[in-house]
């Protein structure tokens, strides 16, 4: 077999597997209340959950307050981190709450405009602007509470804490001045 290469065989492969990996239609998603969004999502920014908008942070070494509190022993947080990070945890859960309230609203809101045939230009643009602004707002409040709760650890917490949720000995970047530590 001298001269054959794998290649065409795996970008075949690689084409058939993509192909097969999207959905023939939308079919079932007309009977959803909102279109655009699941009931498992709804049900997401309803409890204030993180539906993965702080990767950012999360990835990159800032660790959440949630999860910062599931393996607070293993971390030997202090009476005082976890009293903080219980406290950051609490704000940012209610402030995500009322903002999946309102986003979802967003979502009925364009959602009823399409159904009823309502929807102009000017009417579209307004409301997905909306709903962006309220996403975005969202995934702040997530990502803001991942920046508080950074600065109650030690660099060593924080690396223990990558390594207890599986991201490895990637190389750290401690980028940031004046970072403090209680």
């Amino acid at each position: 077999m001298r001269g054959y290469s794998i290649l065409p065989v795996f970008t075949a492969v690689l084409f058939a597997s993509a192909a097969a990996a999207e959905p023939a239609s939308y079919s079932g998603y007309q009977t959803r209340s909102i279109k655009a969004l699941s009931s498992e999502e709804i049900a997401e920014l309803e409890a204030g959950r993180g539906m993965q908008f702080a990767l950012a942070a999360e990835l990159n070494h800032y660790p959440g307050p949630s999860h910062i509190l599931t393996v607070s022993d293993e971390l030997r947080l202090s009476d005082e981190q976890r009293a903080a990070t219980s406290g950051i945890f609490q704000r940012m859960e209610d402030a995500a709450k009322s903002a999946g309230r309102d986003l979802i609203a967003a979502e009925e809101r364009l959602n009823r405009a399409f159904s009823e045939a309502l929807v102009t230009e000017a009417a579209l643009t307004a409301l997905v602007d909306d709903a962006a602004e309220l996403r975005g707002g969202l995934r702040r409040i997530h990502l803001a509470a991942h920046l508080e709760t950074r600065s109650l650890l030690t660099p060593e917490q924080i690396q223990t804490y990558d390594r207890l949720r599986g991201y490895g000995d990637a190389e750290r970047k401690e980028r940031q001045p004046g970072h403090g530590h209680n």
